[in-house]
């Protein structure tokens, strides 16, 4: 997919929603996900995300007693090889309370957002198109893939 190679080399920050739809095979997402995280598996395209992610991620399989869901969800968040997960770092929670201060958005995701440019990712994969804002060069959101 044209997308995905145009993001060969680079890296992108990816918010939580892109994961579960992978991971749990969202039929209108995965075709345009197994394309990205191909990529990623390749070494082309690395990823970064906050530990939020794991957060959110694993409420669902909590809540459902899906133990190995929620298992699945650590090993690639916490040990997958192109896929890092920063902690909120004092850096990171300064400027998503910039950035939440400023415009406004809900703190899980101005953490998202401050995780992307505190990590030098000129990328942002989401599906929340609320997210695509003045912070980064460029906010990817699923729907419009």
């Amino acid at each position: 997919m044209e997308w995905v190679d145009e993001l060969s080399g680079s890296l992108v920050c990816v918010d939580t929603a892109p994961f579960i739809y992978f991971i749990e095979e969202n039929p209108l997402y995965l075709p345009h996900l197994r394309a990205f995280f191909s990529a990623v598996e390749r070494g082309h395209v690395r990823v970064v995300t906050s530990i939020l992610t794991l957060t959110e991620v694993l409420i669902h399989p909590l809540r459902q007693g899906n133990t190995q869901l929620a298992d699945h969800y650590r090993r690639i968040l916490l040990r997958a090889r192109y896929v890092e997960t920063l902690a909120v770092s004092p850096q990171i929670a300064d400027v998503a309370a910039r950035i939440r201060a400023e415009y406004n958005l809900r703190t899980p995701d101005a953490l998202q957002i401050a995780t992307a440019i505190v990590s030098g990712a000129p990328t942002f994969l989401t599906n929340d198109a609320q997210l695509a804002g003045p912070w980064l060069p460029r906010v990817l959101t699923l729907n419009q893939l």
